[in-house]
């Protein structure tokens, strides 16, 4: 696996703003995507995920802040550069009077050294529909199709909604392998997602988003951690080797007995879907902290 660390992250949002007439979507995002990881977008429907996507892509201008997207401006940068973005959206853009697999090679045909069409359909099991037309496909072919659009061309940068939605267990599991794959391979990959199985699984690194603006951020233990102990708890880690499994319930009660002589409780613990929804749920109930007032040189975009 090739070390992407040393590398500029694909994706810097600095005091991101931007409104929609009096109604603030952003309100100072910052935000990271490094090469080689899979950064998840967490928060309610209205946080301002979809707002962010939409600067990085270059669909929108940001109102002030700043942003870089492979190293360029996203809204002053040309086709050479946008090709080099994939973005899936949820159930839109797809041409619904086409067969599956003429549009999936339609979309082949605009990039220079694109992923091999039949390969991507079998792992997707898009062949399985593949001559049928894109108005007939059920939630969970349609979102297929999309991710393999967005995938095609090798993009250096994908941004992927809600991915796995709609999709049979077996499916989903495919997905998460190839978006883990890209990951692996140097691209840098931002999900949003609601499935909270999908963040545990797959992400290297959270965002979680409320009121335009990031209220945490890091890994998912990191994350929960963190929130853990701004709640009064402490997190200690300890590994036992060589206990025989019949010693097991025994030093658990030891441990649980242990904590209670300092008032304190002990569980097992660790990165699990529930535990970070049951932090996502207090996170989004908090009100997000407010902006300092802005300087001169922050009310329009600040460009490089």
């Amino acid at each position: 696996m090739t070390d992407h660390s040393s590398a500029p992250p694909a994706l810097v949002a600095e005091d991101l703003t931007h409104s929609y007439g009096p109604v603030r979507a952003l309100d100072g995002l910052s935000l990271r995507a490094h090469r080689g990881e899979v950064t998840a977008l967490l928060g309610p429907n209205g946080a301002g995920k979809t707002t962010a996507v939409s600067c990085a892509t270059g669909l929108l201008r940001p109102s002030g802040g700043t942003l870089e997207v492979l190293g360029r401006d996203p809204w002053r940068a040309g086709p050479e550069h946008r090709a080099r973005v994939g973005l899936m959206i949820q159930d839109g853009g797809l041409a619904s009077g086409a067969r599956t697999m003429q549009l999936l090679r339609y979309g082949a045909s605009l990039h220079a050294d694109p992923l091999d069409v039949d390969e991507v359909a079998e792992h997707l099991g898009i062949d399985e529909f593949a001559g049928s037309l894109v108005r007939r496909l059920s939630g969970g072919q349609r979102q297929r199709l999309a991710l393999a659009l967005s995938l095609i061309g090798r993009p250096e940068l994908i941004f992927l909604d809600e991915p796995t939605a709609g999709m049979d267990p077996a499916i989903r599991r495919r997905v998460r392998r190839l978006i883990r794959a890209l990951a692996d391979t140097g691209t840098a990959v931002v999900l949003t997602t609601h499935m909270m199985d999908d963040v545990v699984g797959l992400a290297d690194a959270v965002c979680v988003i409320a009121g335009g603006r990031s209220v945490a951020s890091g890994s998912v233990q990191e994350v929960i951690t963190a929130h853990r102990q701004e709640e009064g708890e402490v997190t200690v880690r300890a590994v036992a080797h060589g206990v025989e499994r019949e010693r097991v319930a025994a030093l658990e009660a030891d441990l649980h007995a242990a904590a209670a002589r300092h008032g304190a409780r002990f569980e097992l613990t660790g990165a699990g879907s529930a535990d970070l929804e049951a932090v996502l749920l207090d996170l989004m109930q908090q009100d997000p902290p407010q902006p300092a007032t802005p300087s001169p040189t922050t009310r329009g975009v600040t460009r490089r």
